[in-house]
């Protein structure tokens, strides 16, 4: 977990460079400094000194973290891509990603650390994007501080793409839209969401891909992040998710609401490789003979 960048034109100082070129934090840089993990040509330096051209400077990542605050579970993950850098599992409906009271030693932070055992990483977990416990799809961890900061650097910029599938209840007069409805806390509820004119501001793109038995596959792209922000604008617009049982109704057909998260988008923080990553259609969705 090393990466270098060679000085090919500079006035201004390592540390201006590691903040302005490579983005790292400035807590992220003073940890870095404080552990001596830059160097300028394979020698620790003074991180406020101007290099020359042709310098060479190197940070080293490869560094143990303290993990123990997540109890190792061995749990079969479904890998779809693994580097140096990060990891991105396809997460079934019903696991946690976080450890909490109710998951204090079953959520995939639990099974990830495990895995990070056996391959001898010792880092801390560190999840990139967030599902709910009975959403299924693509969830990214990253294997160092500075990539979760990148990857949290392109949400923020819309540059990482979500991409989900749902099945909602009847058929849209638009097959292709916008909701603009902004979401905040229902009142008297940790978990509940609803619409609000004082919620935070919620945009989700949506695209009708298959009807059938009055039931419409979406594919949705979230320009915002927002808690249950596809079912609660799903079921605003008259068009709850199958089996969502806090926004619609539970169903027959399936024991959860029908969502599931099958594409991601971002730019690979240290190759800059553009990256589209996919997953299988759960098995319920495929039970109710949906296919793309």
């Amino acid at each position: 977990m090393k990466i270098e960048y060679k000085i090919e034109n500079n006035k201004i100082t390592i540390n201006q460079i590691l903040q302005n070129e490579l983005k790292i934090s400035s807590r992220l840089l003073f940890k870095l400094i404080k552990n001596n993990k830059i160097s300028l040509n394979e020698n620790i330096c003074d991180t406020r000194n101007i290099p020359d051209i042709g310098d060479i400077i190197s940070i080293d990542f490869n560094y143990e973290e303290d993990n123990s605050n997540i109890i190792p579970t061995k749990m079969e993950l479904n890998i779809i891509y693994e580097d140096d850098w990060l990891l991105v599992v396809n997460k079934p409906a019903g696991i946690a990603i976080h450890p909490s009271i109710l998951h204090y030693s079953d959520s995939l932070c639990n099974g990830i650390r495990f895995y990070f055992d056996t391959i001898g990483l010792k880092k801390k977990i560190r999840p990139v994007n967030r599902l709910d416990l009975n959403t299924s799809g693509l969830v990214v961890f990253a294997k160092c501080e500075y990539i979760q900061e990148c990857l949290i650097s392109q949400m923020k910029n819309n540059e990482f793409k979500k991409e989900y599938l749902a099945i909602c209840k009847g058929y849209f007069e638009k097959k292709l839209g916008t909701i603009n409805l902004p979401i905040d806390r229902k009142e008297n509820s940790i978990i509940e969401r609803c619409i609000s004119e004082n919620g935070q501001p919620s945009i989700t793109h949506y695209e009708v891909l298959k009807e059938f038995n009055n039931y419409s596959l979406i594919k949705c792209i979230l320009e915002t992040g927002r808690t249950h922000q596809i079912r609660v604008h799903m079921s605003a617009i008259g068009h709850p998710l199958l089996g969502d049982s806090l926004y619609g109704s539970i169903s027959d057909f399936i024991d959860r609401q029908a969502l599931h998260c099958y594409k991601l988008h971002f730019v690979h923080p240290v190759n800059k490789n553009l990256m589209d990553l996919y997953s299988e259609l759960p098995h319920d969705f495929k039970k109710l003979r949906v296919n793309l």
